[in-house]
C-alpha cells in the first residue's frame, strides 16, 4: 500500500507534455464562457491550410479509432491506419507521432468537452455535486461493452499505461482551473483544489472497482455515482 501511495504521489506531480493541446482547448473554452470579460474581439479566421490540416488530423484519428475498436490496438498497424485515412505512411507522422497519440487525441478531446460543459454550471450549485453530475453524465454515455473496449485500449501497451497514470495529475490540475472559473471567490481556492483531488480519486477508485467486478457487469456510471456518495457520506 505504501508503495502504491508513493507511486500515486509521483503520478499526481507528473504533467505530460502530450496534453498541451487539451490545456489549449480548455483555455479557449474558458475565454468563451468567462462571466467577467465583456470585451468583444473579432474571431480569428482559420486559413485554408490550417483547416485542411485539422480536418486531415481528425480523419486520421477517426480511422485509427475505428481500426482499434474493430481489430485491437496491437493488430492495427500504422500502414492500415494510413490506408484507412487515405494518406501515406510517411504523411502519418505529420499528424501523430505514434499510435498511442491517436488514443490520447480522443481522450483529450473528450475531456475538453467535459470541462467545457462544467463551465456552464451555475455557481449556486455545490462544486462537488456539479463535478459528480458532470462526470456521471460523461461516463454514462458509454455502455459496459464500449467502456471495456476503451479501457482495454488504454491498457494495451506499457507506454499508454504510463501515460494514463501520469494523466491523472493533469486531469486534477485542469479540473481545478475549471472550478476556479465557475466559483471565482479567492477564498474558495483551497476547497476547490480539494474537490478536484477528491473527484479524480473517486473516479480512479470507481473505475478500478468496475474493472475488478465479477459476474454480470454493472455499468461504470453506477460505480462512479456510488464512489461520490461514499465520499459525501464520510464528509457529513
Amino acid at each position: 500500500m505504501q508503495r502504491e501511495e508513493g507511486n500515486l504521489g509521483a503520478e499526481l506531480n507528473a504533467l505530460s507534455a502530450d496534453f498541451n493541446a487539451l490545456s489549449a482547448i480548455l483555455q479557449m473554452a474558458m475565454a468563451k464562457t468567462s462571466k467577467t470579460d465583456t470585451r468583444t474581439e473579432p474571431p480569428v479566421a482559420e486559413g485554408v491550410r490550417e483547416r485542411k490540416r485539422r480536418e486531415t488530423r481528425q480523419r486520421v484519428a477517426e480511422a485509427g479509432r475505428r481500426l482499434f475498436l474493430a481489430n485491437g490496438y496491437e493488430a492495427t498497424t500504422l500502414d492500415a491506419i494510413a490506408v484507412e485515412a487515405g494518406i501515406s505512411r510517411r504523411a502519418f507522422f505529420s499528424y501523430f507521432k505514434s499510435k498511442d497519440d491517436i488514443i490520447l487525441f480522443w481522450q483529450a478531446a473528450d475531456l475538453a468537452e467535459f470541462y467545457a460543459e462544467l463551465l456552464k454550471v451555475s455557481p449556486d450549485v455545490p462544486p462537488l455535486d456539479a463535478v459528480r453530475d458532470a462526470m456521471v453524465a460523461r461516463i454514462a454515455r458509454y455502455t459496459t461493452e464500449q467502456m471495456t473496449v476503451v479501457d482495454n485500449l488504454m491498457r494495451s501497451s506499457p507506454a499508454l499505461i504510463a501515460r494514463k497514470q501520469a494523466h491523472y495529475g493533469e486531469m486534477e490540475q485542469a479540473l481545478y482551473r475549471t472550478l476556479c472559473e465557475v466559483w471565482r471567490q479567492p477564498e474558495r481556492r483551497l476547497a476547490l483544489q480539494m474537490v478536484a483531488m477528491v473527484a479524480i480519486g473517486a473516479q480512479r477508485i470507481a473505475l478500478q472497482a468496475w474493472r475488478e467486478q465479477t459476474g454480470p457487469k454493472k455499468p461504470p456510471a453506477k460505480f462512479l455515482r456510488d464512489a461520490f456518495e461514499n465520499v459525501k457520506a464520510e464528509l457529513e
